[in-house]
């Protein structure tokens, strides 16, 4: 990556994080890892209690890129048509002409995907890995870029059922936003008193360089050391006697993915192993399916950390890794 590429890179992530907390006060991570998603082509499933403002940072980020935004509150009669489009009979045509569900827009917001039913929940499935929907047969492109912003509350809640696996296997992070301090919850009620800090956010980014940065992750160099150290953290996962379903294959990519936007995020062009420790119990968290005996609060987050640990981690041999 040229350093004057790197440069400008570097100012525009800036610019947009700086307007997103604007109306997120107090999730400096939680909205650097965001965006380190949407630039590495993932998907995020943000799970937390309601009014923490999970829908305000999705909101945000659609200002502050200038991305068409579509939101959907799943409830239990949300149908899949609702979501993928649907074809209508045109009387005066005699044709069947295609009619574009909510899934049609760059930024798809999800409310509460775990209250609806499982029918509809798999209408994402086509959407998240495809980036296209199938309907009567014909396929249409989604506009790109394409990200999926998902929330659901904590599993246990009125109303809510676990995602499947091959559901959660699609979100590239599951995050946590967790309920502000006493300061930042001081300084929520101020940023109220003269509106609504959404309306402030300034679109800093537009489609093309979004797609400019997109491509610049694309191209983060991954040496053959690195995608050993990966694929040693994955074949951990799937051997640990704690573990009944480890890390699949499309975990694999998304973690080196994943990895490849932290590098570029830290204004480089060729991954790190810290790249990957960095971004690996995000990536690994809710993929992960515990045995029944070693389930718990944090249980998968804790093994995380045990395979970081225990995994050799490459060591450079006078020059990038």
């Amino acid at each position: 990556m040229q350093n004057s590429y790197a440069a400008e890179y570097g100012r525009c992530i800036s610019r947009i994080i700086g307007e997103v907390k604007k109306a997120v006060i107090g999730k400096d991570v939680m909205i650097a890892k965001v965006l380190l998603a949407i630039l590495a082509k993932g998907h995020i499933l943000i799970e937390d209690k309601p009014g923490v403002g999970k829908t305000t940072l999705a909101l945000a980020f659609s200002k502050a890129l200038r991305l068409d935004c579509k939101r959907m509150q799943f409830t239990p009669d949300v149908l899949p048509a609702d979501l993928t489009g649907f074809s209508v009979y045109q009387k005066k045509t005699e044709q069947f002409v295609f009619q574009p569900g909510a899934l049609f827009c760059q930024l798809f917001l999800a409310d509460e995907i775990n209250r609806t039913s499982s029918k509809t929940q798999s209408a994402l499935l086509e959407v998240m890995e495809e980036g296209s929907v199938t309907v009567d047969g014909v396929t249409y492109q989604l506009p790109q870029p394409h990200t999926v912003i998902a929330t659901q509350n904590p599993i246990g809640s009125i109303g809510t059922q676990m995602l499947p696996e091959s559901q959660m296997d699609r979100f590239m992070f599951q995050l946590e936003m967790g309920y502000p301090d006493i300061e930042h919850e001081i300084e929520i009620l101020r940023s109220r008193e003269n509106g609504n800090p959404l309306d402030t956010i300034q679109p800093v980014a537009d489609t093309a360089m979004l797609l400019e940065m997109r491509a610049a992750v694309s191209r983060v160099s991954v040496s053959p050391k690195i995608y050993h150290y990966i694929a040693s953290l994955v074949d951990a996962t799937r051997r640990h006697p704690a573990v009944l379903l480890g890390i699949s294959p499309r975990g694999t990519l998304a973690l080196t993915d994943a990895a490849r936007g932290m590098a570029f995020m830290r204004g480089r062009d060729y991954v790190l192993a810290d790249d990957v420790a960095a971004v690996c119990p995000d990536v690994f968290g809710h993929r992960l399916v515990m045995r029944a005996q070693s389930k718990g609060a944090g249980a998968a987050y804790q093994l995380i950390q045990e395979i970081l640990h225990a995994v050799p981690v490459p060591r450079p041999d006078g020059g990038r890794l």
